[in-house]
């Protein structure tokens, strides 16, 4: 299976959240895991917040961004994709941002895994793979 995994669902699995397990699970699954490059941009803000908005460790979220970046088997070049999603958030009036894994999932016939419920809905509603 080709999954996609956007940041909510890797900083659930690399801060050991709520589905931590059942996300990790599906990743160690899958055949292949793809995120849009904005991945990498996404997961090192979070992570940034973490340290200065919740006094996580520096060197910590370091290692975590690490982990999560290793997450990726490949990452997809946001230049192939940003029409695509820049119409799909017009289309259902979300962030540009969400819809490049929207998009990247539907592009690879692949299963988006999320902790974003709003990003899943859409996905649902476009009848995009979604996990979890």
């Amino acid at each position: 299976m080709n999954l996609i995994l956007d940041v909510s669902g890797a900083a659930e699995i690399l801060l050991k959240k709520e589905k931590s397990k059942k996300f990790d699970k599906v990743l160690q699954e899958a055949k292949i895991v793809f995120a849009p490059d904005v991945y990498i941009s996404e997961l090192s803000n979070v992570f940034w917040k973490y340290t200065v908005i919740k006094n996580y460790n520096k060197n910590d979220c370091i290692k975590y961004i690490h982990d999560g970046l290793d997450y990726i088997d490949v990452f997809i070049d946001s230049r192939t994709i940003w029409e695509e999603a820049f119409s799909e958030a017009i289309n259902n009036n979300h962030s540009v941002y969400d819809m490049f894994y929207m998009v990247a999932a539907r592009r690879h016939a692949g299963t988006l895994v999320t902790n974003d419920s709003t990003l899943a809905a859409i996905c649902k509603k476009n009848h995009v793979g979604v996990c979890c």
